[in-house]
């Protein structure tokens, strides 16, 4: 009798701690996949901040064109779905670079405070959105695919999309930092991001390069978005969602630092799903905010410097 209450008593331990390391793998892969979206939304928003110098509100909308122009060709059009992933992307980089041209171009020319532009990216965030719901209605859509595979991970599970996530997250941060490292393109970058004026004395076209930084950074966005489409869905102002965990990856890591960005999008994505798992889905951006205070309070500068 002894020996079989061991026996059941051993089993149920070995039971318990699968069980343990399961729900550990399941919360680390969806740390991860959010953490990639994060990350790419963190990686535009630095680009810009770097370059233009400014909190730019109205990059969080182009995540959601990104999304919905993925919709409109996939889903209403019926297009091939990487087709519609390439128009997405375009469309939110094209969008980008036009705000950047009629609204916030004009407004830098004529030496307007960073509050003005502030302000002004505001505008286009709500504009954005309001458009999107007007073609779209504010009903949730998803890009979800009904066939797509799902992988078992040593206990944990993913998706096919998921997995092309972090791939793709990776993928970009991979080229991003080739880019600015090795190319002419990513030295005029940093070097209109460490001083414009200067830049322009040495003959580099400081507003022909925040332009192209204004396209890359809305198509990285547009490819947030539309992750998040996969992942989750998409709605009118899932924009603001993003942008503000994107922000917070940024500050958290270390703002104008790419490498801190991705650092601080799964540092963040980490802290939410703990949260989520303890306590609810509604906690999730009380715990960005909660972490964005204190990191403001005890290292503004984030992890990394710039």
């Amino acid at each position: 009798m002894g020996g079989g209450a061991t026996t059941v008593a051993i089993k149920n331990s070995v039971s318990g701690y699968n069980l343990a390391m399961e729900i550990v793998v399941q919360l680390l892969l969806n740390a991860l996949v959010a953490g990639a979206i994060y990350a790419l939304v963190a990686l535009g928003f630095n680009l810009i901040y770097s370059t233009a110098r400014f909190f730019d509100f109205g990059y969080g909308a182009l995540a959601a064109v990104g999304g919905y122009a993925t919709f409109l060709f996939y889903k209403l059009l019926g297009l091939d779905i990487f087709l519609s992933l390439i128009l997405g992307v375009l469309i939110a980089g094209t969008i980008g670079f036009l705000i950047e041209r009629v609204v916030y171009r004009p407004l830098r020319a004529r030496k307007s405070s960073k509050t003005v532009l502030l302000v002004a990216s505001i505008g286009v965030l709500a504009v954005v959105q309001a458009i999107i719901a007007i073609l779209f209605s504010s009903q949730f859509q998803t890009l979800a695919l009904s066939n797509q595979q799902v992988i078992g991970l040593l206990g944990g599970s993913i998706t096919q999309t998921q997995v092309i996530t972090l791939l793709a997250g990776l993928i970009i941060m991979i080229a991003l930092a080739i880019t600015f490292k090795y190319t002419l393109f990513g030295k005029a970058v940093r070097a209109v991001s460490d001083d414009e004026e200067v830049a322009q004395i040495v003959g580099i076209n400081s507003e022909k390069t925040i332009g192209y930084v204004f396209f890359i950074a809305s198509a990285i966005g547009g490819l947030a978005g539309i992750a998040a489409g996969f992942d989750t869905g998409l709605q009118p102002m899932m924009g603001f969602s993003l942008l503000l965990k994107g922000v917070v990856a940024s500050i958290v890591g270390g703002v104008g630092n790419m490498y801190g960005a991705v650092l601080g999008a799964v540092l963040l994505a980490l802290i939410e799903t703990i949260g989520v798992w303890q306590f609810s889905g509604e906690w999730k951006d009380a715990v960005a905010f909660a972490v964005l205070i204190i990191f403001l309070l005890f290292r503004p500068q984030g992890i990394l410097s710039r």
